[in-house]
């Protein structure tokens, strides 16, 4: 009773009074709701934000509800993000660049209309050089004819020029990849038509496309160089000689895209394999079956295989053993674009991949080992009892 006229005095209305201490609460449900108007300087469940300015509340009785929080205005409805990505049917778009591009920074200015376009792509694992010059003649390209010691190379000319200061030239390599020099686009994209009928185990479209490598380069006086980034051809060399320096600028561009198709297979393998350690981590068991180990231990000596056995990323060709002057070239253009620290970074990570499949493959050896003890120890178990 005491404490109910110290409530009173303290200026809560009859409502609440009656919400408190009623002396029968199981019946306050079944009571409609009333409201009553009480000022904000009670202690009520509202409270005032100006004291010198008291402004009536309603409060709903008799049932205590809990103070509402702010809430703010979500229309999701009307939220619809712009998450289109231009898809190629039937292929898959890569994520990202997956290699990281020369910097061509500081280059040297030079007027649009003196530099040509040196572009190379890598769209299979090999070419048939013989049916693929067969075609390309009947289309009306012409052969060039290369020295004996460059056989894996198909030199195609052609009159169809992106820029008439300088001739068309298209290097086919047999391990896969193709250069333009200053070929129009037209004529590119009907070499690469015809270069499909010819290559074996070809790579998606998309990434043929986000993985080529394509420099500028312009005819001047003085020697054939590389310099910040674009080739400067000698505008006084012999037509023969100067067939082999744009040979030598071909062939590293050649090995940069191979090897930029090989980066990607890695990051598609790495990823594959990235929940095993975790689950290792974490303690759960690796779902993965004998044939799945063997299937990624055989992929991961392909890659090993293509990048260290059968291409020429670790040793300098024997074409250039005798031409002094096309090896500096070849190995100028080999350094600005990152090759042999390219091939040390994939190396090292296939080491790791090579650690984490033969702790897979040994961990499946000792399971296979212990499920045969069990059988052994359950096949005597069995002799004795029966």
């Amino acid at each position: 009773m005491l404490l109910r006229t110290m409530w009173c005095r303290l200026g809560t209305p009859q409502c609440l009074r009656s919400t408190y201490f009623h002396p029968n609460l199981s019946n306050l449900t079944k009571q409609p709701p009333q409201t009553n108007t009480v000022p904000s300087r009670c202690f009520s469940r509202s409270r005032c934000l100006d004291t010198h300015q008291c402004t009536p509340v309603q409060v709903a009785s008799p049932q205590f509800q809990r103070p509402k929080l702010r809430q703010y205005s979500t229309n999701i409805a009307t939220f619809k993000p712009n998450l289109k990505v231009a898809a190629v049917p039937g292929k898959r778009i890569p994520k990202g660049p997956r290699t990281k591009q020369p910097s061509r920074t500081n280059q040297p200015f030079q007027a649009a209309d003196q530099m040509m376009q040196c572009i190379a792509f890598a769209t299979a694992d090999q070419y048939h050089l013989p049916t693929l010059c067969h075609d390309l003649v009947s289309q009306g390209f012409n052969e060039v004819e290369l020295p004996r010691d460059a056989s894996n190379v198909l030199l195609i000319s052609t009159d169809l020029a992106a820029k008439p200061d300088d001739i068309a030239m298209m290097f086919f390599f047999r391990e896969g990849s193709v250069v333009f020099w200053n070929v129009e686009e037209k004529t590119m994209k009907k070499a690469m038509r015809l270069l499909e009928q010819h290559e074996i185990q070809p790579y998606e479209v998309a990434l043929v496309h986000w993985e080529n490598e394509e420099i500028n380069y312009s005819i001047g006086e003085g020697n054939t160089k590389l310099q910040r980034g674009n080739f400067v051809l000698n505008s006084e060399m012999d037509p023969d000689e100067a067939v082999l320096e744009r040979f030598a600028f071909s062939n590293a561009l050649c090995l940069s895209v191979k090897l930029a198709i090989w980066e990607v297979a890695l990051d598609n393998f790495v990823e594959s394999i990235q929940p095993i350690p975790e689950m290792l981590k974490s303690g759960k068991r690796v779902k993965l079956s004998r044939a799945d180990v063997m299937q990624k231990i055989g992929e991961l000596f392909a890659l090993r295989h293509c990048i260290n056995l059968s291409s020429d990323l670790l040793i300098t060709p024997d074409f250039y053993w005798d031409r002094e002057n096309l090896e500096q070239l070849y190995e100028k253009t080999c350094l600005f674009l990152s090759i042999n620290r390219r091939v040390k970074v994939v190396n090292e990570k296939l080491q790791h991949c090579t650690e984490l499949a033969d702790l897979m493959r040994n961990h499946l050896s000792e399971k296979h080992s212990l499920r045969l003890e069990w059988m052994i120890v359950m096949f005597e178990l069995a002799r004795v009892i029966f």
